[in-house]
């Protein structure tokens, strides 16, 4: 289908043909809506941009335009989803050289944003309020994200076949389409796919909670399922416990945070997270990490000034 398309056509028209050839049906929804983003901020920024006319400085001013109105990782990702296709037309030879090449990223200053978490002491007051009985219910949902620091969608398609009892390991293989009609979905990222080793006490709570459960069914699902619903039961024991109000994202960061204070390296708990690099880990508790090195700090001097 690509060779449909020429050298004077726009290079909206061609980025649309090539999401379509390339990536309809290849990735998740999710993804696709930002490709799709990707296509309606050409169509703004350049719409009379034509795929011949892509040189260094052409691309560049692309960037530069989209940068004004956004911060410098999205300036990033926004590089990254035109690249592929600009490689590809380069390689039908559309275009002559790589206008990609040394291409700088601006953006605007990123706001300080500083994730919603809970300390040792709330976490332990928020746990001691939820009621856990016999049967399955979202406060053992969330039990089970504060525990194993789990995705949303991925604590929703968890299975009674996930858990390996003897082994006290949670296997993390698929996620929930909680947004659309229902039914497994691959994970975010192949990273994503993971083991979490889990407590005793999980274990023993688990293992009898789902023994009477089929065993390729989702635990917690039975009917539609919405984030806000488990969002809003949590926020209650927040509330009753007097501690701040966060998400079950923020169970997620919790966990993380608990944890790297705790002296566990960042690669074991971006592996744990499912994270893709450690970059991502070190990017989104950067304020922890930092905290942590100004103890180390004062560690290292103390350590020093007793040497004689």
């Amino acid at each position: 289908m690509l060779n449909n398309i020429e050298k004077k056509d726009l290079f909206y028209d061609y980025y649309a043909q090539w999401i379509t050839v390339y990536k309809e049906g290849a990735i998740r929804k999710v993804t696709m809506d930002k490709y799709l983003l990707t296509l309606s901020w050409i169509k703004r920024l350049a719409p009379e941009l034509k795929v011949c006319e892509l040189t260094r400085i052409t691309y560049q001013k692309l960037l530069n335009d989209y940068a004004m109105f956004h911060e410098r990782q999205t300036t990033m990702d926004f590089h990254h989803q035109l690249k592929g296709s600009i490689l590809d037309a380069v390689d039908e030879g559309l275009i002559e050289r790589d206008p990609t090449r040394k291409a700088i990223i601006k953006g605007k200053k990123e706001r300080n944003k500083k994730i919603k978490y809970l300390n040792q002491f709330e976490l332990h007051k928020l746990l001691s309020d939820l009621e856990l009985g016999q049967e399955i219910n979202w406060d053992w949902f969330i039990l089970l994200v504060a525990k194993t620091g789990m995705r949303f969608s991925e604590a929703l398609a968890v299975t009674p076949k996930d858990f390996d009892f003897s082994r006290q390991s949670l296997s993390i293989n698929k996620t929930w389409d909680y947004k659309g009609k229902g039914g497994f979905m691959p994970t975010k990222n192949q990273s994503s796919i993971r083991k979490i080793q889990i407590d005793w006490q999980l274990i023993v709570q688990f293992s009898s909670l789902v023994k009477n459960l089929s065993e390729d069914e989702p635990i917690f699902i039975n009917g539609n399922v919405y984030n806000s619903t488990i969002n809003d039961i949590l926020a209650r024991h927040c509330n009753k416990v007097k501690i701040p109000v966060i998400s079950v994202h923020g169970l997620r960061h919790t966990h993380a945070s608990l944890l790297l204070f705790a002296g566990v390296s960042i690669a074991s708990v971006a592996q744990r997270l499912g994270h893709s690099s450690m970059t991502t880990t070190q990017k989104t508790y950067l304020h922890i990490i930092q905290e942590l090195e100004n103890k180390d700090v004062d560690l290292v001097m103390r350590s020093l000034s007793s040497l004689n």
